[in-house]
């Protein structure tokens, strides 16, 4: 699946952090503050989001897209340290 990530950490430490989760996962930075990978597993993706969760802390925001989940796009938010996701469909 194709999944986009954009980050808004709260510290240098953090986003050299998750700048380091990030690679090892296979994302490349796009941008500034935009990293992509074009064929990220489910499993992956779990194990992304739990490595993520290690390394931020309450004042960082991500927002991570995804196609295709059930057919459809999601967007997923980390935003004070909970987790939610939404399903968009067409």
């Amino acid at each position: 699946m194709f999944v986009s990530i954009i980050l808004d950490p709260s510290s240098m430490d953090t986003a050299r952090s998750l700048s380091s989760v990030l690679t090892h996962f296979g994302f490349k930075k796009i941008q500034r503050a935009c990293w992509e990978h074009t064929a990220l597993t489910l499993d992956s993706f779990n194990s992304l989001r739990k490595e993520i969760d290690r390394v931020t802390d309450y004042y960082d925001s991500i927002r991570i897209y995804q196609y295709p989940v059930e057919g459809k796009m999601a967007v997923t938010e980390l935003a004070k340290k909970k987790w939610k996701r939404c399903l968009l469909r067409s």
